[in-house]
């Protein structure tokens, strides 16, 4: 892959979002409105655990309803365009690249909004915080070849969501259990294999998305 291409895609798609800033700003309308519906359910008052899983399911949500637009919002005419400019692999590897941009700075945003309603129990924030930014770099790997498998099914949300949840599940669960660690102020060490597995998720889906989108991409 060229990294000039890359750069050019992914500034592409920075552009893209740029110019349809409501896509974006929904995400963030649906983060605070979230978040704050959260808060007035517990009454600001909320244990450990229960912080652990709705800050996690939050990101979820947030992560299908930002990375289905990956492939969705391009129609065929200009995927046909890219098709003569870039490789399959550049142009999903592009996509890749954007989306885990994009999902690390929604995954701050939505850590610092839960914080400022919820509060901050977390005492290892250093293992927290790391185990955040592979939590949502992860969903965006996983996302971004469910976007192109849905957007070859006629845009179909049900497909992503269908298809999406399975997919995630073990890498939630693996996030779940290592921020909840950190909660409780863990010692790092013992949570590190997790953390390790956590990467090896993330590469193999990486690697699958660069061996499964050129088939996709040639229908």
């Amino acid at each position: 892959m060229q990294t000039n291409k890359l750069l050019t895609l992914i500034i592409k798609d920075f552009r893209l979002e740029w110019r349809n800033k409501f896509a974006l700003g929904g995400i963030m309308l649906y983060l605070v409105s979230t978040v704050f519906v959260t808060y007035l359910a517990f009454g600001g008052v909320i244990t450990m655990q229960a912080w652990n899983a709705l800050f996690w399911l939050i990101m979820l949500f947030a992560a299908i309803n930002a990375n289905l637009k990956a492939f969705v919002q391009e129609n065929e005419s200009r995927q046909l365009y890219y098709y003569t400019l870039a490789s399959a692999r550049e142009v999903i590897g592009a996509k890749i690249a954007y989306n885990a941009l994009l999902m690390t700075v929604l995954g701050l945003a939505g850590w610092l909004i839960f914080v400022a309603f919820m509060g901050n129990p977390v005492k290892d924030l250093l293992v927290f915080l790391l185990n955040m930014w592979l939590g949502v770099v992860g969903f965006a790997c996983i996302l971004t070849l469910i976007s192109a498998i849905a957007a070859k099914a006629k845009n179909n949300f049900t497909l992503m969501a269908v298809l999406g949840f399975p997919l995630v599940l073990p890498l939630l669960l693996l996030v779940i259990r290592v921020s909840d660690a950190a909660v409780a102020g863990t010692p790092a060490s013992i949570v590190a294999p997790d953390v390790l597995l956590t990467v090896l998720l993330i590469s193999m889906a990486v690697l699958l998305s660069m061996l499964l989108f050129p088939y996709i991409w040639r229908e």
